[in-house]
């Protein structure tokens, strides 16, 4: 029988901060108080906060196909560094997940190599309606849409197709807006000014916020048309962020749990803007692009304030080489999951979140908006998906300490105001103190939905 105790913790959870002991027992809470008597291996958490586990619902870990980039061993490993304990990986792969033998085979990879606990969504294409209609409401995750630019067979423009996923869809639909027409004349002009040498700043004029704000006005209309669950990733300007809030107000500003149509803010929009063009270049090149400074300042007061929902990262590995060509062979995307929980607490230390905020943009909206059984909260009877964390602990972004496949790190350089001391995953002790502890793998997120 495994124990585990957690002992003088501060623990942030469902807007409150409390000392308290947690005990854990073959991998669940079993107990929550003050003064517990300590059985099994025991934690003394002196001086650290507690928050459940980070629930990241947009990653790209590559595998399989793309694995020179990343794979789900060496990205779930990043993640749970980083204080995620379960992911939802997207279906850009080779070849795309669009049915469900391709499905099956992405979980069968994770049970035997993710630290993390894992789901990954079905993929959608003009063409492959009757699988998403085959969906197991209670195995996976979503149906993602790309509504615009992307690899392989996933970009969804026929009208008809569109149609039918937002009516037949048995799980919520996330969808990457952005309007490729609009998209694909802009890079034509700075072509043909530039040439193959466009200067990256230009990314935030290529893909636009005019782009961005078409395609989401698109998707929420479909959702609205059609009574679909809508879920908008990665949304990057503060049009959108105003475009939600009137969504939410015109119905009478519903509870969360009520909401139909809701949105996420990704980590790269968060910490980075235009202005770091300039020293990044391509490193910061990723789609949606980062925006002005007055967006990233908008993102951050609508996360606040509720009208995004909360964060993922859109971790998205490339080799450096890559990263390093011309501007239309250079790839869009930016490994973030081992920096994700850092970054929102940056935020907290800056002031534009209270640390009571981050376990419900981190882990409590996800576990709801998913519907996912017993976790993403400090509660008795959840899996221990756990995190602590020293506020007042710096470290400094340094490519030694990362654990991506990738090898590089847009935030380095960048010395963080807190630390991630160690992540427990189903009560087991998975990193600590910057090592990888146990090889234990994660669970299939399971839902409780259908």
């Amino acid at each position: 029988m495994a124990e585990l105790t957690i002992i003088n913790s501060k623990v942030v959870n469902e807007g409150k901060v409390q000392e308290l002991d947690v005990y854990i027992k073959d991998g669940r809470i079993e107990n929550i108080s003050d003064g517990l008597e300590t059985k099994g291996e025991v934690i003394d958490a002196s001086g650290l906060y507690l928050l459940p586990g980070v629930i990241d619902d947009q990653v790209h870990f590559r595998e399989p196909g793309l694995t020179e980039r990343g794979d789900i061993k060496s990205e779930s490993r990043a993640a749970v560094a980083g204080g995620t304990t379960s992911f939802m990986d997207m279906p850009n792969v080779i070849p795309p997940t669009l049915n469900h033998d391709l499905w099956t085979k992405k979980n069968e990879i994770a049970k035997k190599n993710s630290l993390a606990n894992f789901s990954f969504y079905m993929g959608s294409s003009n063409n492959n309606i009757e699988e998403i209609k085959k969906i197991n409401p209670k195995e996976v995750c979503g149906v993602k849409v790309f509504m615009g630019s992307s690899t392989g067979n996933l970009l969804v423009d026929d009208e008809s197709a569109l149609e039918n996923i937002f009516k037949f869809s048995p799980v919520l639909i996330t969808t990457h807006c952005e309007h490729t027409p609009s998209i694909t004349e802009n890079e034509k002009k700075a072509l043909k000014e530039h040439g193959t040498k466009i200067p990256m700043h230009l990314h935030e004029t290529i893909r636009s916020r005019e782009a961005c704000m078409l395609s989401t006005e698109k998707a929420i209309d479909l959702a609205n048309r059609n009574d679909a669950d809508l879920h908008v990733l990665h949304v990057s300007t503060e049009d959108e962020a105003k475009r939600f809030y009137l969504e939410h107000k015109n119905k009478g500003q519903p509870s969360f749990e009520d909401k139909r149509i809701t949105c996420e803010v990704c980590i790269p929009h968060l910490f980075f803007c235009s202005k770091d063009y300039k020293s990044k270049g391509s490193l910061i090149k990723c789609n949606p692009s980062i925006k002005d400074e007055s967006d990233k300042k908008w993102l951050r007061k609508a996360l606040k304030q509720g009208s995004i929902d909360y964060v993922a990262t859109d971790h998205a590995p490339h080799l450096l080489s890559q990263k390093q060509n011309d501007y239309p062979d250079c790839p869009s995307g930016m490994p973030s999951v081992q920096h994700s929980l850092l970054t929102v607490l940056e935020m907290v230390h800056e002031g534009d979140l209270e640390l009571t905020d981050v376990p419900r943009v981190t882990s409590h909206n996800v576990a709801k908006r998913f519907q996912i059984k017993k976790r993403g909260f400090i509660e008795q009877g959840y899996w221990a998906d756990l995190v602590l964390v020293d506020m007042n602990k710096s470290q400094e972004d340094k490519r030694e300490n990362l654990f991506y496949k990738c090898g590089w790190s847009p935030f380095e350089g960048y010395t963080f105001k807190s630390t991630i001391i160690e992540t427990i995953v189903n009560g087991e002790r998975v990193f600590r103190d910057g090592k990888i502890m146990s090889i234990k793998n994660g669970k299939k997120l399971e839902f409780t939905r259908g």
